[in-house]
């Protein structure tokens, strides 16, 4: 093989979908999504529903800035979720006293209740996956430590040039 067919076998390769680390991330998003669909089912919530109720069954009352924070979401996809969940009855929206422009976002009766028969999701989510435990917390690790990574890049933009790691 001449050095150049070796060159271009390489770049073929380095450009299969396959070896692209997004989308086995991608991949493995819709596949949970799927999962999640069905686990929660039950409870009557999507899994950005999902979410929320777990930011607040958490935190308590929040501003809705601090819960898009939580959820890395911005307020115009945060807030038809909220207004769902409020139809629902899981979630109350007021406008805080102390600032008007400031919406706080905390669970009713119903929201609070629900957080009983949420508590068999991540074992029913555990089990899809395959993974013991010890193998869920090196991957949430592994996770976090990438999200940090790529998070960084997106601030120092120009440390992305002559990056050779495949994406």
């Amino acid at each position: 093989m001449t050095r150049t067919q070796h060159s271009t076998t390489r770049e073929a390769e380095i450009l299969r979908l396959d070896r692209q680390i997004c989308f086995s991330l991608h991949a493995a998003t819709r596949a949970f999504n799927g999962v999640y669909r069905l686990v929660l089912q039950d409870l009557g919530l999507t899994y950005p529903q999902y979410l929320v109720m777990l930011v607040l069954w958490e935190h308590g009352e929040l501003p809705v800035k601090r819960l898009g924070e939580h959820l890395r979401l911005d307020s115009g996809t945060l807030s038809p979720l909220l207004k769902r969940l409020e139809t629902a009855g899981l979630v109350r929206r007021e406008r805080s006293a102390r600032d008007e422009r400031s919406v706080q976002v905390g669970l009713t009766e119903q929201g609070t209740a629900l957080r009983e028969r949420a508590l068999e999701v991540p074992r029913r989510i555990g089990a899809a996956t395959g993974f013991d435990a010890d193998e869920v917390r090196d991957l949430q690790e592994r996770l976090d430590t990438l999200t940090a990574a790529l998070d960084a890049a997106i601030a120092r933009p120009d440390a992305l040039n002559g990056n050779t790691a495949t994406p």
